[in-house]
């Protein structure tokens, strides 16, 4: 039975797909100058960005570089409050911090840092000191270098990462973590962080990852990873088995330009395709929908859990209500979103207006 589904999956994602129709366009806003940084300090890129229960805003930053113009040290954790008024920097000179990735913040308001650079993932607890830490960074008093992609690739080992690039969690406290851009896996821990099981393998086949840069959970327990390279969104029970794809395949409007690079290059690279998903988020309630982003046209795309398309807003560019890669998303409510950008080093926060109408298969 596992086999006949398995072929059943593999002549579904094999199969070609007609291009999408153009979904309806979401109205929205740009809060100007939300984010009220003190007067000495700049953000760096904007690599992740959450929301607690009290609406501050958590900011995971590639600022506060030190080190050489090569290997430098780049990761600061900042937090706002729902004003967007400044309100401190949490573990600063932490030695996990190396080159952030994503903040999450889970139901109990602890904060969860995942770096990319030292390999590891940290748990602050709402007072902002650390209480429980993933992974280990490479000593300094070794000969400490980065990761090598190498084929055939390196065997994952348990408890440790390669460069790690998210977290989420279940209803029961499983924990979850994107592992990410060398082992190409998902970790899952208990919630007291016993180490319970991996799955997923480098490829483009049902279950495997390239990349796999953002996760997300349901209140069903089921996991959803955006696979970057591999241009689509996975969905697993918590056990790791494969439910569902969901595919983004919509016309790029005319004119649109990447904000680096040339629209051929753009379209081309893996990461940087129309409907490539760098984030995946999901918001609470009892009718949550799934937002997503890619790096080009630059779109935030909502959906149902199913994958079917209700909304696009935004696209490329510098300027306010335009997007500059998308590396995280926060998505406190249906109509009100947070967006970290690499690229326009910074953190807009987004007031959508409900659009009334049908949806858009993507599968």
């Amino acid at each position: 039975m596992k086999r006949l589904s398995l072929a059943i999956l593999l002549l579904l994602s094999a199969a070609p797909r007609a291009q999408q129709a153009a979904p309806p366009d979401i109205p929205f806003a740009s809060v100007a100058n939300f984010l009220k940084v003190p007067a000495d300090m700049n953000l760096g890129e904007g690599a992740g960005v959450a929301v607690n229960s009290k609406g501050h805003v958590f900011v995971f930053t590639r600022g506060n570089i030190s080190g050489p113009a090569f290997g430098a040290t780049a990761a600061q954790l900042l937090e706002f409050g729902a004003d967007g008024k400044f309100l401190r920097e949490i573990g600063k000179g932490l030695y996990a911090f190396s080159f952030a990735h994503t903040v999450r913040v889970d139901k109990d308001d602890n904060i969860w840092c995942v770096d990319k650079g030292s390999d590891m993932v940290v748990k602050f607890n709402p007072d902002g000191h650390v209480v429980t830490v993933f992974g280990r960074k490479k000593e300094a008093s070794d000969e400490a270098e980065p990761w090598k992609r190498v084929t055939p690739p390196l065997a994952p080992i348990n408890g440790y990462f390669r460069q790690p690039t998210d977290v989420t969690w279940n209803a029961q406290g499983d924990i979850f973590i994107s592992d990410g851009y060398i082992n190409s896996r998902v970790a899952k821990y208990d919630k007291n962080g016993e180490w319970v099981k991996s799955w997923g393998e480098p490829g483009n086949g049902p279950g495997q990852f390239s990349t796999p840069h953002g996760i997300a959970s349901d209140a069903n327990g089921n996991v959803y990873v955006a696979d970057r390279n591999n241009g689509r969104i996975q969905v697993f029970d918590g056990n790791g088995t494969l439910l569902r794809q969901i595919k983004i395949d919509l016309p790029v409007p005319s004119g649109v330009q990447p904000v680096i690079g040339d629209p051929i290059g753009a379209a081309t690279a893996p990461q940087f395709r129309p409907g490539s998903p760098w984030t995946v988020c999901i918001t609470p309630g009892p009718n949550p929908v799934l937002y997503t982003s890619d790096a080009f046209p630059g779109r935030i795309y909502k959906m149902d859990l199913e994958g079917h398309i209700l909304g696009v807003l935004g696209r490329a560019g510098r300027q306010l209500k335009q997007f500059g890669w998308i590396h995280e998303m926060a998505c406190p409510s249906e109509n009100e979103l947070y967006v970290a950008e690499v690229l326009n080093w910074r953190v807009q926060k987004l007031v959508l207006h409900p659009v009334k109408g049908g949806s858009i298969a993507t599968r």
